[in-house]
């Protein structure tokens, strides 16, 4: 490729557009349209079970990267069982409401469609996102777990693999997200810098490769290790990541230290 001039350069951190693997061919498509319009999303969740919670958690994080990348969303949600308490928990984790699915069959003129649901359920049109099932070692336990603990936990596994949630695995959640919020309060408190343009690459490249969130923690945990990187731009970092996590990162942001 040859040598652009510097001013014409692009950013270091543009790239093509987000990229799913459609769970109907195993191929990567572009989820949002090659011409600008208007993607709608579809959710399929059968009950009120950790499976369905995490379905509109992949969802969410769906809705928030098209919009990150530009896109406008139409997000619905088409259930079974016990809707009121699975929208009511999907809530305390973080999750944006999703409307209900009216009769879409005339459509709003949108470009793309996108179904979000379990993996091995019914057959549906158009691309489709499988969400592996989520394993609780203790169904009874769930309602004890702080959600932005719960949330950490899925995040780190990718929606293409069956998520087992342990003991450990919420422990290991429970001491990074406060370990986390934390430091972002402890940065906000020191000039701010930008977003390092690699940094801001890498998050991008994770999370528009098939939703990979378990890549974009690694480049958070790189960051907040990287001894190069300066505090200001740490938070700035995480206060960026945070808009499609959801974790509530900047939370403590001026609590006593």
């Amino acid at each position: 490729m040859p040598n652009m001039p510097a001013c014409a350069r692009p950013p270091a951190y543009a790239r093509l557009v987000l990229r799913i693997i459609d769970a109907r061919s195993g191929e990567p498509v572009d989820a949002a349209p090659a011409r600008r319009g208007l993607t709608r999303v579809e959710v399929h969740a059968p009950g009120f079970d950790p499976t369905s919670l995490r379905v509109l958690l992949v969802a969410d994080l769906l809705v928030r990267a098209l919009e990150l990348g530009g896109t406008p969303v139409w997000a619905l949600l088409t259930g079974g069982r016990q809707q009121a308490e699975l929208r009511a928990s999907a809530a305390a984790l973080g999750i944006r409401p999703f409307e209900d699915s009216p009769d879409v069959s005339a459509g709003l003129g949108e470009a793309q469609v996108i179904h979000v649901a379990v993996e091995g359920g019914p057959a549906t049109d158009g691309v489709r996102i499988d969400v592996a099932p989520a394993h609780p070692e203790d169904p009874d336990t769930r309602d004890d777990i702080d959600p932005g603990v719960l949330r950490l936990a899925l995040l780190a596994r990718h929606h293409s693999a069956p998520a087992r949630l342990e003991a450990a695995a919420f422990e290991e959640a429970r001491v990074t997200l406060a370990r986390w919020r934390g430091a972002v309060a402890g940065w906000a408190r020191l000039p701010s810098r930008p977003v390092p343009d690699e940094v801001r690459r890498r998050l991008r490249d994770a999370w528009e490769d098939d939703l990979d969130l378990p890549r974009v923690l690694d480049v958070l945990h790189h960051v907040e290790t990287e001894p190069e990187l300066p505090d200001g731009a740490r938070f700035e970092t995480y206060a960026y990541a945070d808009r499609l996590l959801g974790l509530d990162l900047t939370r403590d942001l001026g609590s006593p230290s």
